[in-house]
């Protein structure tokens, strides 16, 4: 089977080299730097103790120093599984989540026109090369002068400029027996619609190459001459060659000086690319005229894990940057971010490196923001939060775009952050008791009757593994029902690092063979090993969904009873000064009554307590939070059912 042109660049493109080795080695966490892509750990190839194999994350490439074994992710997948090459890339496109294309019996000839084009486009950047030296340049090469550009600059970048002729282009490829279908299906002419003659798509206009990541000119940037023309840049058209949402400007010379440990640089237009490379800046790429896409954030991540946007200081720059993070949310992972650089308003990077130097431009780049800065700051800003709905509706906000986060590690980090922002605005500081002060506070005076129902609930922490236990159990065994749990599961305080393993696989799959290759057979045993977890209503398959989710609700139930009961405790406790009053006392004793109550098994009176729609008797309060859970789950008929 041929696979058609491109499919293997895109499919390595996606692939991390890293992450399809680290399946089957073991990385020297001493030797390899994860930042950079730069990984080592013994030969799964041949038998050693020491760290000889190397992976170069960002080329996407391995090789052992040992048995000299080397290769691409398609090559190391064939060696260690034992497969052939088709089997192979079929393993990694389902990983890329890459659809396997039919027989294409035409392949090769699609990929003999892709290279034939490929030979046109870079006719036409030489021949544009050329019509720059000559008299009809000279204004070009006067507004380039202009710019900050030299003649040896203006080689470098190869620059080029389109005389306004209408069939200049064409002419000159026709003395080369280039067809004319062949130049105007490579973007570099087009036909109109009336069926006349066709033109040169480029007049007028200083000619900018657009190559890939392998040095291939694909496509062309126009910026016009004319201050009135209708569009100050032009690009190619979307050609075989050419996909604008999956191409970068400058992409092969930033790969390179990034690996020699430079920050990536994201700016936006060509000119701002050349301006800041000339001036030391060489790792720095730019989109090609639209909003930067998640097939070009990719490519980015590919070449540096934090790259820095540095987009133009006015409004459409930063309105472009604050777009940005929505299509980033969703494809965060630990040491994969975006961070960004705020021009001074009105000011792009050529700009600004004209008026104060590279020197001024290192320090705006060394203060770039983290993205978390950035969704605050498009949140919050312009906006008075002076009434408890705008505060509700800025929580709503910030909650819609944290559950964009795929990665749940990734999504609680930026939690945590947003609220410590949303306490510094609305003035919450609480006590920080990080700084060498004891707890519980010296001095208070705790009544009798709340020091004993404290000193009483010792065995609370095991309580609560198992109730965790159980409502986990329950959803490794019906996945179905992760969906209706999942803002439940993603703020639920888990006690053990076993616990939130399996939170984390049930976050990111959706049946039970993801949820036990995700977990680990390991982790899910000790899970299931407690009898009470085993034996649970809801953890069985012979179970149905509706009695899982109902025993799952009352164990969140009194989970969150309890803890509530625990936060009453400790923020009374932080009420306390040398001495408590009365109202603080009184908290504290009702309070630890209240976790009492609801860690009690079977010891209470009858008349305090209710039954649940699965036979469990809990008290009035855990009732609540148990008609609450339910109808949040979309199980409060389900619940009238089985009471009727």
């Amino acid at each position: 089977m041929s696979l058609p042109p491109g499919f293997l660049d895109e499919l390595r493109t996606r692939l991390s080299m890293a992450q399809v080795a680290g399946r089957k080695v073991l990385w020297d966490t001493r030797k390899s730097n994860q930042g950079k892509g730069d990984m080592w750990a013994p030969c799964p190839f041949h038998q050693e103790k020491t760290a000889s194999f190397h992976v170069d994350d960002r080329k996407g490439f391995y090789y052992c120093f040992g048995c000299h074994a080397k290769g691409d992710a398609i090559s190391f997948v064939r060696e260690t599984e034992n497969v052939g090459f088709m089997e192979a890339v079929e393993i990694l496109a389902r990983e890329a989540g890459m659809t396997m294309p039919a027989r294409d019996p035409r392949a090769q000839e699609k990929a003999d026109k892709r290279a034939g084009l490929a030979e046109v486009m870079e006719m036409a950047v030489q021949h544009y090369r050329l019509q720059l030296k000559t008299a009809a340049g000279s204004a070009a090469r006067d507004y380039l002068a202009g710019r900050g550009l030299t003649g040896e600059a203006q080689d470098r970048w190869e620059i080029g400029f389109a005389p306004d002729n209408r069939q200049g282009l064409l002419a000159h490829l026709k003395e080369k027996d280039v067809p004319e279908e062949q130049v105007i299906e490579a973007g570099l002419a087009a036909k109109p619609d009336d069926g006349g003659a066709a033109y040169d798509r480029f007049r007028g206009r200083i000619i900018f190459p657009i190559r890939d990541a392998r040095g291939r000119a694909i496509g062309l940037g126009g910026r016009a001459m004319d201050p009135n023309a209708r569009a100050k840049y032009l690009n190619s058209p979307e050609t075989p060659l050419f996909d604008k949402g999956r191409s970068l400007y400058n992409h092969a010379p930033a790969r390179e000086a990034a690996g020699k440990d430079q920050q990536l640089i994201v700016a936006e237009g060509y000119m701002d690319v050349i301006a800041l490379a000339e001036a030391g800046f060489t790792a720095t790429v730019a989109p090609l005229g639209t909003a930067i896409t998640e097939d070009q954030l990719r490519l980015m991540w590919r070449i540096h894990p934090e790259p820095v946007i540095a987009l133009d200081g006015d409004t459409a720059g930063l309105r472009a940057a604050m777009r940005l993070i929505d299509v980033a949310f969703p494809l965060l992972e630990a040491g994969h971010s975006l961070r960004f650089c705020l021009l001074p308003e009105g000011q792009d990077p050529d700009d600004l490196l004209k008026a104060r130097g590279p020197g001024a431009m290192q320090e705006l780049l060394d203060a770039s923001l983290p993205m978390v800065q950035l969704l605050w700051r498009r949140e919050t800003e312009g906006k008075v939060f002076d009434s408890p709905e705008r505060k509700a509706a800025l929580d709503a906000d910030l909650r819609q775009s944290l559950r964009t986060i795929a990665d749940p590690s990734v999504r609680s980090h930026y939690g945590d952050e947003i609220r410590r922002l949303r306490a510094e605005l609305f003035g919450q500081n609480r006590p920080n008791f990080s700084r060498g002060r004891t707890w519980p506070p010296k001095g208070p005076v705790v009544q009798p009757a709340t020091k004993a129902t404290m000193l009483a609930a010792g065995d609370d922490a095991t309580t609560d593994v198992l109730r965790e236990a159980v409502i986990l159990a329950a959803l490794v065994t019906h996945p179905s029902l992760i969906e209706r749990f999942e803002s439940a599961l993603e703020t639920l305080d888990l006690t053990t690092h076993e616990h939130n393993e399996v939170r984390n696989a049930l976050l990111r799959c959706n049946t039970r063979e993801e949820i036990d290759a995700a977990a680990g057979t390991e982790t899910l045993e000790k899970l299931f090993a407690p009898r009470h977890v085993r034996n649970a209503p809801g953890a069985r398959e012979a179970d149905g969904d509706d009695l899982a989710a109902q025993c799952i609700v009352e164990g969140l139930a009194k989970l969150s009873a309890r803890r509530g009961a625990d936060r009453e405790i400790r923020e009374a406790m932080e009420d306390l000064t040398e001495l408590a009053d009365e109202g603080v006392t009184w908290r504290l004793a009702q309070a630890a009554a209240a976790r009492e109550k609801a860690g009690r098994s079977g010891q209470e009176d009858r008349t305090e307590f209710e039954v649940a729609p699965n036979g469990v008797r809990i008290n009035r309060e855990e009732r609540d939070a148990f008609d609450k859970l339910l109808r949040d789950a979309g199980l409060s008929d389900a619940g009238e059912r089985a009471e009727k």
